[in-house]
């Protein structure tokens, strides 16, 4: 796993406008079970500030270079067609970041602020709790993570419901693409997503059908 970083650090940058992410309504042919299905977005915040600093960027990411966290919600709620609830884990020593937590509330994130001993990866063992819970859920889930030790609980979730992983694909842990021809949907959290004011410094493999030459001239 990805050194941890602060909340502090994970700021949630936000743009101006921000929708109800769990706002829909019953639509005709659909039964209320399924108007009330809905996703949950899982967010390992410290492993993809981790991941941005040192992988992509080599230093800690300015304010315009974080996540618009915001969009993640929308985008779960487009893709998916249905409500969102989204849960931000990270982890506190000491005292409760008001400010980082009222401005996930703002968003709206669930925060989940975690503590435990030293040698406790609070952050992993809480959303593996979860995605256990989840499983005996009607619910759809992403997680958004590069880490493999969400693996074992993400495996059994691939039961016919609708799964996905959100990050920065060329850090991803190689097992979820072994998970990919189980149903397992995988999504770039600024290529698919648009998580990002600014264009990220990254190197990855182009799709013949995506190259534009302009990006490089």
């Amino acid at each position: 796993m990805a050194a941890a970083r602060t909340v502090t650090d994970m700021e949630p940058r936000t743009d101006s406008r921000v929708e109800d992410p769990t706002e829909r309504t019953q639509t005709p042919g659909e039964s209320a079970a399924e108007a009330a299905r809905r996703t949950y977005v899982l967010v390992d915040g410290e492993n993809v500030d981790a991941t941005l600093g040192s992988s992509i960027l080599g230093r800690r990411p300015r304010p315009d270079e974080r996540p618009r966290w915001e969009r993640l919600i929308r985008f779960a709620e487009s893709r998916w067609d249905q409500p969102v609830t989204g849960l931000f884990f990270l982890a506190v020593n000491g005292e409760l970041p008001m400010s980082f937590v009222q401005a996930l509330l703002a968003i709206g994130y669930r925060p989940v602020p975690l503590m435990g001993a030293p040698d406790e990866k609070v952050v992993d063992i809480a959303i593996q709790r979860t995605l256990a819970a989840l499983a005996e859920r009607e619910a759809d889930v992403m997680l958004v993570s590069h880490d493999g030790d969400f693996l074992p609980q993400m495996e059994p979730l691939l039961d016919g419901r609708r799964v996905g992983v959100v990050g920065f694909g060329e850090f991803r842990n190689g097992g979820f693409a072994e998970l990919t021809h189980r149903g397992l949907e995988t999504f770039d959290l600024e290529y698919d997503v648009g998580a990002f004011n600014t264009r990220l410094s990254r190197v990855r493999i182009i799709p013949i059908a995506e190259f534009d030459p302009a990006d490089y001239l």
